[in-house]
């Protein structure tokens, strides 16, 4: 009979001390800004000596991409469990998924910027980082597809006007709903420019028979 299996645990606490450094490395870019998170910051909040991170990560940049890698992991994690709650409606659906990512990036600035800015400068993502952003971009385009969107540049359009929407709340009314009420409206624009069927109307409610 075989064995069970022998659990590794120097890798158990290597990944747990790994996950703890970048949820420090989180919390400290909430507060004090992407770009301002130092190492000895970082190895303070986790209760170690700076010089100890560099068994973990060899350098800020390096936190910088698994900050990315998780983040975007994250999301495609999000993306999928909320997949069988799209609406079949093409237009419909690409309010849903609008508001999906919409709400996601106003609600974590850090993120964002790591995400979908250029904020750190001389940082590049490295390809196993970069690797779930490529399947999220793939996918919603796929998405699109079977909607009805086809065109490459209507995709894009359809980033630009969500991305400006998410930089004017966060810039302009942090926290409140000043171009979030606006989603919808814009996707309805934007919509009608490509295309996509009008949803439909309501129905009315049946009122008592006499």
């Amino acid at each position: 009979m075989l064995g069970t299996p022998k659990r590794d645990r120097i890798a158990e606490r290597r990944a747990a001390t790994r996950r703890e450094i970048l949820d420090a490395a989180w919390a400290l870019a909430g507060e004090v800004g992407l770009a301002n998170i130092t190492l000895r910051d970082i190895a303070e909040r986790v209760g170690m000596q700076a010089p100890s991170l560099y068994s973990h990560f060899d350098s800020k940049h390096a936190i910088y991409d698994a900050m990315f890698g998780q983040a975007w992991s994250d999301y495609e994690t999000l993306l999928e469990r909320e997949r069988p709650n799209l609406p079949e409606h093409p237009r419909t659906a690409v309010k849903f998924a609008s508001r999906i990512f919409f709400d996601r990036a106003t609600t974590d600035l850090a993120r964002y910027q790591l995400m979908n800015q250029r904020t750190i400068p001389g940082f590049e993502p490295s390809p196993e980082s970069y690797a779930p952003a490529i399947r999220v971009l793939e996918g919603t385009v796929a998405l699109f597809a079977e909607l009805g969107v086809t065109d490459r540049d209507d995709f894009d359009i359809w980033l630009c006007v969500i991305g400006g929407l998410v930089d004017q709340q966060l810039a302009n009314d942090p926290g409140g709903d000043r171009f979030s009420r606006l989603l919808d409206r814009a996707i309805d624009m934007w919509a009608d420019a490509v295309g996509l069927p009008p949803e439909p109307s309501p129905t009315p409610p049946t009122g008592p028979t006499k």
